[in-house]
Order: C-alpha cells, then sequence, then structure tokens
C-alpha cells in the first residue's frame, strides 16, 4: 500500500510525470532536468527526491554532476506506473515541446548547460542587487 501511495504522489505533479517521461528517452545530468522544467534548482530537487522516494527513477552521484534514469529494477506497481505515464502522455502538447526541447539540451554538454544556469542566476542576482542599491534613498 505504501509503494502505490508514494507512486499516486510522486505522479501528481505536472512536472514530475514530465521528468519521468524525459527520463523514458535515458539517463540526465540535473542540470539538463533543470533546463527542460525552466525552474529553480532547488525546486528540481524536491520533485527529484519525490520521484526517487517512490522508485520511479533512481540518481548516481559522479563527483558534482547528480544523474538520473529510470530504475534498472523496481517493483511490479512502479514498473506499471513508469509504463502508464511514458506511454499515456505522448500526444500531449506539453510532452511534445519537451522532446523537442530536450533534443536541444542533450546537444550540449552538461557542463555547458550547468554553465549557462549558474551565469543566469548570477546576473538576476546582480540585476536585484542593482535596483535595490537604486532604490535606496
Amino acid at each position: 500500500m505504501q509503494d502505490f501511495l508514494s507512486i499516486t504522489k510522486a505522479l501528481s505533479n505536472e512536472n514530475r510525470v514530465r521528468v519521468l517521461i524525459a527520463l523514458s528517452s535515458g539517463e540526465l545530468c540535473v542540470c539538463q532536468v533543470i533546463e527542460l522544467l525552466k525552474l529553480a534548482p532547488s525546486t528540481v530537487s524536491k520533485h527529484m527526491s519525490i520521484l526517487k522516494q517512490a522508485r520511479l527513477i533512481e540518481g548516481n552521484k559522479n563527483g558534482k554532476w547528480v544523474y538520473y534514469r529510470l530504475p534498472i529494477k523496481t517493483s511490479s506497481v512502479a514498473a506499471e506506473a513508469i509504463a502508464w505515464a511514458t506511454g499515456h502522455f505522448t500526444s500531449d502538447a506539453t510532452i511534445k515541446e519537451d522532446a523537442r526541447t530536450l533534443k536541444a539540451i542533450i546537444k550540449q554538454h552538461p557542463v555547458e548547460v550547468c554553465k549557462k544556469q549558474r551565469d543566469s542566476r548570477e546576473a538576476v542576482a546582480a540585476e536585484a542587487v542593482a535596483a535595490a542599491l537604486k532604490a535606496q534613498p
């Protein structure tokens, strides 16, 4: 029963379903997942944690890089949930757009994807500091 509840919780969020379907194409670095979802790293981390807890994905760390994939061995309930999600949403517009976006993301090396994200976060932070300084009397 606990497996079922963990899986239904994991699949109750659109972003987690999108990640699950994206991983059906193969292993992805967390930076690639962040780029696909266009969410904050902490938000993606939480989503990945929920999927991992439900045993719908596996992760491994290689140095500072974290990679996720669909599990090689899992419970029959999780396997059925993965098969259902990956088979059911293939005609969904968001999933089709994700597939196009993912092709472009995968063409880039994960290091470049992560660097682009870091640079973007730093630029946003610098803009916020500049705006705060400008607003001071």
